[in-house]
């Protein structure tokens, strides 16, 4: 099934989304939010999923859905916590700087705990204060989990798993260096994300969705050029079990938590850094990977960040070429 938040009140309305994306229909009986349903998810899973199935069929009244009446899934969460799980992406912006990366990179993955009081809804501009300040995209993909217990293993974790959709983890740039030098994390360079129109169960993904992965191309657009889709199911050093039972080792986690995989990121057919598309590559699900591919090579990054009135476009389609999550689509305004 799949599942939206129409604009309406703080946290939005619920709504069930047919699977081409083209209907809705009010979920308001099952629960008024997305959270609501979450929160009783043994019973209101089992009901929006009945009726997703009467959606598909004709069964319920329906109304055109569109993308642009969409906040985020959760407009709102209780905890955003997102994660580095492609350290390919790690080691290329590592080895930029000429920092050795630490072997227990490969084992243990790095997370950060983001800004959940409210996000972007997924075409909302993403206000930036100073060009200085370094704004990227970051194309990542998510999951929103069950409650989980404190100590859950990778297969505890996994099964918590309710529905999955597409980020943009904005990320100012020129600011992480001096907040990470403090030595006490993200909070300034960490503005707030946004989320894909729709959230998707893991069933109704079907082979896109496996061994904790979501498998697919992450198609990534920059002022309407492709500048990136690279497959979210490869290089992903940590699946999304991994991920959210590291989240839980010390705290449980309630229901609503997001856990984000980080920057998807392949590498080179070589084993090396990542080529642009229009060098037959993948290319890149944020700025700095091209950036940072940009030093290793010339010596010097040429390609500049975000600025006012750039545009960027997350999305990723199936088989047929249809819409899964719908698409974030946002342009950079300046504030």
């Amino acid at each position: 099934m799949k599942l939206a938040s129409l604009k309406g009140g703080r946290d939005g309305r619920l709504v069930v989304v047919s699977n081409d994306l083209a209907w809705f229909t009010d979920a308001g009986t099952i629960a008024p939010t997305l959270q609501a349903a979450l929160d009783d998810w043994q019973r209101c899973g089992v009901m929006l999923a009945g009726l997703a199935e009467s959606l598909e069929h004709g069964g319920v009244p329906r109304e055109r859905f569109h993308e642009h009446d969409a906040l985020s899934p959760l407009p709102r969460a209780f905890q955003w916590v997102d994660g580095s799980a492609y350290v390919n992406h790690v080691q290329l912006v590592r080895q930029a700087r000429g920092a050795e990366m630490p072997e227990s990179f490969w084992t243990d993955p790095l997370m950060y705990q983001g800004a959940s009081d409210g996000f972007l809804s997924p075409r909302d501009p993403i206000p930036l204060g100073d060009a200085s300040w370094g704004c990227d995209l970051e194309g990542e993909v998510a999951v929103i989990v069950d409650d989980v217990p404190q100590g859950a293993t990778r297969e505890e974790a996994l099964a918590a798993i309710r529905l999955v959709m597409l980020c943009n983890d904005v990320s100012l740039r020129n600011l992480i260096p001096a907040e990470l030098g403090k030595g006490f994390g993200f909070v300034q360079s960490k503005p707030h994300s946004a989320f894909s129109p729709v959230a998707v169960s893991p069933d109704a993904l079907g082979d896109a969705w496996k061994d904790g992965k979501l498998h697919g191309a992450l198609l990534v657009e920059l002022d309407g050029k492709d500048f990136g889709c690279a497959d979210a199911g490869v290089d992903m050093t940590f699946d999304f079990g991994t991920l959210v039972a590291h989240a839980a080792k010390t705290r449980s986690l309630c229901a609503g938590t997001i856990v984000g995989s980080g920057t998807v990121s392949n590498r080179g057919e070589d084993g090396g850094p990542g080529k642009p598309i229009s060098e037959g590559g993948v290319g890149y699900s944020c700025l700095a990977e091209l950036r940072t591919v940009e030093t290793i090579l010339t010596g010097a990054a040429k390609t500049p960040f975000l600025l006012g009135d750039d545009t960027i476009r997350i999305e990723m389609k199936d088989a047929k070429g249809h819409s899964i999550f719908g698409a974030i689509e946002q342009t950079v305004e300046r504030v």
